[in-house]
């Protein structure tokens, strides 16, 4: 009898392990922090003079927040999106993607990828030590300054992500 309920026990036990071990736990950023972010993005490139789309996207690549400037060009909506996206899949800048993916390096193939940005103005956004998101910005006079907006949005949450 003893030697069933050990059995039994230890049964329980490796069926427990196997169903934890069978799920995991995802952190992702809120739509609250997205439009926090969002908001002081827009806000840096405004300050600049720059009219701006920026997007924000969940660890999965859904977009979670989106806000285009009313003189934003047209384009920059989806820009702004693949940026995100791209930082998000590729789990690093799109400035550190552009640079591994130039001409004549291994990967280069990669940037004629469809909806792939490999332009500077897509940065990750962690938090507690996870991926949660991504943010992009499109529209600046050049890369970096959609890259520096988006440096601001992502500091703007900074504190709220750390769990």
């Amino acid at each position: 009898m003893i030697a069933r309920a050990v059995a039994a026990g230890l049964a329980f036990g490796i069926a427990t392990a196997m169903a934890q071990s069978a799920t995991f736990t995802v952190r992702t950023i809120t739509p609250e922090a997205a439009l926090k972010a969002a908001q002081a993005a827009l806000g840096k490139c405004r300050a600049e003079g720059f009219q701006v789309t920026v997007a924000i996207v969940d660890r999965s690549g859904v977009t979670q927040a989106l806000l285009r400037d009313r003189y934003a060009a047209p384009h920059t909506v989806d820009t702004a999106q693949r940026k995100a996206r791209t930082a998000i899949n590729f789990k690093m800048n799109t400035s550190a993607l552009d640079r591994e993916l130039q001409p004549g390096k291994a990967n280069a193939g990669i940037r004629n990828l469809p909806e792939v940005a490999a332009v500077a103005g897509g940065m990750v956004i962690e938090g507690g030590g996870s991926l949660v998101g991504a943010i992009g910005v499109s529209g600046a006079p050049g890369p970096a300054n959609d890259e520096l907006c988006a440096s601001a949005g992502v500091k703007s949450i900074a504190e709220d992500l750390e769990f």
